[in-house]
C-alpha cells in the first residue's frame, strides 16, 4: 500500500461507482457535442454566403466534416462501455463489480484516464469549430484536435484490450471503431486544409514596379524575417518537447523513456570545449 502510487485519492469502494460515472459523462459530453455541431451548421448555413457558404457545404466541409467524427466517437465509448461490463462479468467470479475495480485499480484508472482524454477530444472539437465559424479561431486548432482525438482513442482500446478476451466480438467491434474514428479525424484534417486553401486570400507578388535597391531591401527583410521565424520554430519545439515530457511524468510514466520522435531540447554546449579564435596575424 506505501509503495501504490498516490495519484488519485480515491476509497476503493468508490472506484466502480466512477468509471460508471465517468463513462456516462463521457457519453453525455459527446451527445452534447453532436448536438452543439448540429446547431453550428444550421447556423452558418443561414448566415454564411458566397465562398463561406460554399467551404461550409461542400462535402468534405470543414464544419460539416466534424459531424461523423463525433458520432464514430460516439459509437466508440457505446462499445467500450459494452466491453467494459463484459471484461468485469467474466473476470470478476465471485467478488463484487466494486471490489473487481479495486483488485484492478491500475487498470481502471487507466480507462478512466482513457474516458476523460476521448470526452475532451470531442468537446475542444465542437469548440474549434465553433471559433473557426466565427472567425475567431485557427483552422490548425482543428487539425490538433484531430489528431488527439485518434491517440486518445488509441488509449481507450489499449486500456481496454488488457483486460478483454481475444475472441470478443465487443472487442473486434471497438478495434473497428477505432478505425473508424481514426478515418473520420483524417478527413476533417483534410477538409480544414483545402477549405483553409480556399477561404484564405493570397497575396499577389508584383515585383514589377519596383528598383533594384528595393527589391534588395524587401530580400533582406525577408530573411531576416526568415531567420527569426526559424529561431521561433526551434523554441516552440523545445517548449513542445518539455511539455510532452510532463505530461508523461504526470501520467505516471516518469520511469519509462519517452517515445522516439518527441522534441528533445538540444544540450547546453559546454564551456569548456569552447576555445577563443586564433588572433589574426599582421601582413
Amino acid at each position: 500500500q506505501e509503495l501504490r502510487p498516490k495519484s488519485l485519492d480515491i476509497k476503493q469502494e468508490e472506484l466502480g461507482d466512477m468509471v460508471e460515472k465517468e463513462m456516462a459523462s463521457t457519453s453525455e459530453a459527446i451527445e452534447d457535442a453532436v448536438r452543439r455541431i448540429e446547431e453550428m451548421m444550421s447556423q452558418a448555413r443561414n448566415e454564411s454566403s458566397g465562398v463561406k457558404l460554399e467551404v461550409n457545404e461542400r462535402p468534405p466541409s470543414n464544419t460539416k466534416s466534424c459531424f461523423p467524427s463525433l458520432q464514430a466517437i460516439r459509437l466508440l465509448v457505446t462499445t467500450s462501455t459494452n466491453l467494459q461490463k463484459e471484461i468485469v462479468e467474466s473476470g470478476r467470479g465471485a467478488a463484487t463489480t466494486q471490489e473487481f475495480y479495486a483488485k484492478n485499480s491500475r487498470w481502471t484508472e487507466g480507462l478512466i484516464s482513457a474516458s476523460k482524454a476521448v470526452g475532451w477530444g470531442a468537446t475542444q472539437l465542437v469548440e474549434s469549430a465553433d471559433r473557426v465559424v466565427l472567425h475567431t479561431g485557427k483552422y490548425e486548432e482543428l487539425i490538433v484536435c484531430s489528431h488527439e482525438i485518434a491517440a486518445s482513442t488509441a488509449q481507450l482500446v489499449a486500456a481496454s484490450k488488457v483486460k478483454a478476451e481475444k475472441s470478443s466480438r465487443n472487442l473486434a467491434r471497438l478495434q473497428e471503431c477505432s478505425r473508424n474514428v481514426n478515418e473520420m479525424a483524417a478527413n476533417v484534417v483534410a477538409s480544414t486544409k483545402s477549405g483553409q486553401e480556399q477561404i484564405e486570400e493570397k497575396d499577389t507578388m508584383d515585383f514589377s514596379g519596383m528598383s533594384l535597391i528595393k527589391l534588395k531591401k524587401e530580400e533582406m527583410e525577408t530573411q531576416v524575417k526568415v531567420l527569426e521565424l526559424e529561431k521561433q520554430l526551434e523554441g516552440e519545439r523545445v517548449r513542445l518537447g518539455e511539455l510532452r515530457k510532463q505530461h508523461y511524468v504526470l501520467a505516471g510514466g516518469c520511469d519509462q523513456a519517452p517515445e522516439e520522435g518527441e522534441a528533445r531540447p538540444a544540450p547546453a554546449p559546454r564551456r569548456g570545449i569552447l576555445k577563443k579564435p586564433p588572433i589574426a596575424q599582421k601582413p
